[in-house]
């Protein structure tokens, strides 16, 4: 997709339709562009977001918002830049540069399963895979999602999952690596729930996201099930400041993720993962 400004360094200003609440440190941020055609974009693109005065983030676009037509960004307050945007309110201004990146492969996986494993905010960049499949359902087989977090308050889109689940015959399964005295689901990492679920090994496109120690062993799972190491896809996240492949932050062995990532297959990947401090 093109970027919304010409310039790719250059940002393009967007006010805030609205801000949501979605864990104790997230939220997402509903983009209101000025036309709503610039909206375009591929499940697994990120924008650039400037918090003016403070700096920008790489933010994964979470959606497309059902209010504004605009792009959801879904984001976990844990530093100075997105600490200075969960204080941004409705109506105010923000700088976004973007899409960048290469995406999830959706139309790869027509026609077969699809297995998605997501860990925390993780499932953000997942999101819009979803959302094609399911507007698309007869299109794929076998669709599950197997997702995890720490504890039951850090679960995403809880109204998603009850909606994918309900209405797409799409596989949810969940677990949390702590419960509290209301939790009665898995408890667990992610990677045990794999066994749970109905998939063609042969026939399968598996798309992973989250911390990188969560990713290498559900692609070690993964394999041991039978799903071929070239149909598996991750997502890297490095540091970014350009994300156009000039700074140089963001390189890992030959690649840069923000042009050639952030959703890499994991053969072309996978000897750089073993290199500590890469």
């Amino acid at each position: 997709m093109n970027p919304i400004n010409s310039d790719p360094v250059v940002p393009e200003l967007l006010k805030i339709h609205r801000v949501i609440r979605e864990a104790e440190d997230t939220f997402t941020l509903d983009l209101l562009p000025p036309d709503k055609t610039q909206s375009e974009y591929s499940p697994g693109q990120f924008n650039m977001l400037y918090a003016f005065g403070v700096g920008d983030v790489p933010i994964s676009i979470s959606g497309r918002s059902s209010q504004s037509g605009g792009w959801l960004h879904t984001i976990r307050e844990v530093g100075t830049v997105t600490r200075a945007l969960h204080r941004l309110k409705k109506g105010q201004t923000i700088g976004v540069r973007g899409p960048f990146g290469k995406g999830w492969p959706v139309d790869l996986a027509k026609g077969k399963d699809v297995v998605i494993l997501a860990g925390g905010i993780g499932l953000a960049p997942l999101r819009p895979v979803l959302e094609q499949i399911q507007s698309h359902r007869d299109h794929y087989g076998n669709v599950s999602l197997l997702y995890g977090a720490r504890m039951p308050d850090g679960l995403l889109f809880s109204q998603d999952r009850e909606t994918w689940r309900g209405r797409n015959g799409i596989q949810v399964k969940v677990t949390v690596d702590t419960g509290d005295r209301d939790w009665r689901g898995n408890v667990g990492v992610v990677t045990h729930l794999i066994d749970r679920v109905k998939f063609d090994s042969l026939q399968t496109i598996a798309m992973v996201c989250g911390p990188e120690v969560m990713m290498r062993y559900s692609v070690r799972e993964l394999q041991r099930f039978g799903v071929p190491t070239n149909q598996i896809f991750i997502s890297m996240e490095r540091n970014m400041k350009c994300a156009v492949g000039f700074c140089g932050h963001c390189q890992f062995g030959p690649s840069f993720i923000c042009k050639d990532g952030p959703v890499f297959d994991y053969p072309s990947i996978q000897p750089f993962l073993e290199v500590r401090e890469l």
